[in-house]
């Protein structure tokens, strides 16, 4: 099983599709246990339908799925993009599209924030966002860190709880501001949230603050589930340089 470590990080990760294709980055769903096996779950499998044309790289995130990583105070989203980008150095891929859902949404825009000229375009699947729902984002987390906590005895209680405010203490969509959205020029297509934790609002505002991204409200049931794919496909090809 491939594994990248560095740093006491274990990142557990699948390759799929032409080795020479141009690379995607697919980030799950699942919030903090944001793993491969979530993609099952979706209206259509990106790892399925991707993988004929694109070099599709999957991944768990940290202390999700097959990955592990210590925990600290002073982790962030920018831990997060720090494996993500160290896996795609990792691997060849300096310049990538990125596609995630629910948290991956978040992780994408995090992407875009931290190394700009790596990302030729993003796909954000019902990102996560603020919109009266903090409780509800603590209780997930703090569902992760319970069942992490009896391996994790040497961090402290108070590590928890900043990692917690770290990452869902903000607003907007949680890891990155209006302001950023404002400047974004990467290409974007986003697909609508319906609920608490994906609010429409949310993904209503990052697809009217961002300079070149396209809304797809309906992508979720019947004939809108292929016909979304294939506005995802063709946008991916379109951006795929």
């Amino acid at each position: 099983m491939p594994h990248l470590h560095k740093d006491g990080v274990s990142i557990y990760y699948e390759e799929s599709g032409p080795a020479d294709g141009f690379p995607v980055l697919l980030i799950a769903p699942g919030g903090m246990k944001s793993a491969i096996p979530f993609w099952a779950n979706a209206p259509w499998n990106p790892v399925e339908h991707l993988s004929k044309t694109f070099r599709v790289i999957a991944m768990d995130q940290r202390n999700a799925g097959r990955s592990t990583a210590p925990v600290a105070a002073q982790d962030s989203w920018g831990s997060y993009a720090a494996d993500q980008l160290h896996l795609m150095e990792h691997l060849g891929a300096h310049r990538f599209l990125a596609a995630g859902m629910c948290i991956g949404g978040a992780y994408c825009l995090g992407l875009m924030e931290a190394a700009p000229e790596r990302i030729a375009a993003a796909v954000l699947f019902q990102p996560i966002g603020l919109e009266n729902n903090r409780e509800a984002f603590y209780q997930m987390y703090d569902g992760w860190a319970n069942e992490l906590m009896p391996s994790r005895p040497e961090v402290p209680e108070e590590a928890w709880s900043a990692l917690r405010e770290n990452l869902y203490g903000g607003d907007f969509t949680f890891n990155v501001s209006r302001d950023f959205v404002r400047t974004l020029t990467t290409p974007l297509l986003v697909l609508k949230g319906n609920d608490l934790y994906h609010p429409a609002a949310i993904s209503r505002e990052v697809a009217s603050l961002a300079a070149n991204a396209e809304l797809i409200e309906d992508w979720k049931e019947g004939d809108a589930v292929a016909a979304a794919r294939r506005r995802v496909l063709d946008f991916l090809e379109r951006h795929a340089h």
